[in-house]
């Protein structure tokens, strides 16, 4: 599996259903719905059937063979936690 790529967020969480559309996974909140429930998205490696998860900074999104890390909006690469 390829590195995730990184997919900065404003805020502090973001919800999974939302996040999957921020990171270009899906087109639309729509499309993913189904794809969650279904248990074909991961959260950190995990089945994950919940649309409303709250993600946080460092975790990781995977649908397929593609994959996405929630990242601060900052621009820097290795923010101190």
């Amino acid at each position: 599996m390829s590195e995730p790529m990184d997919v900065p967020i404003r805020d502090e969480s973001i919800r999974l259903g939302q996040f999957l559309k921020l990171a270009n996974l899906v087109e639309t909140g729509a499309e993913a719905k189904p794809l969650i429930a279904a248990g074909e998205v991961l959260v950190n490696g995990e089945v994950e059937t919940r649309r409303g998860r709250q993600l946080v900074e460092g975790d990781v999104v995977t649908l397929g063979p593609a994959s996405a890390r929630v990242a601060s909006g900052d621009a820097e690469i290795d923010v101190p936690r």
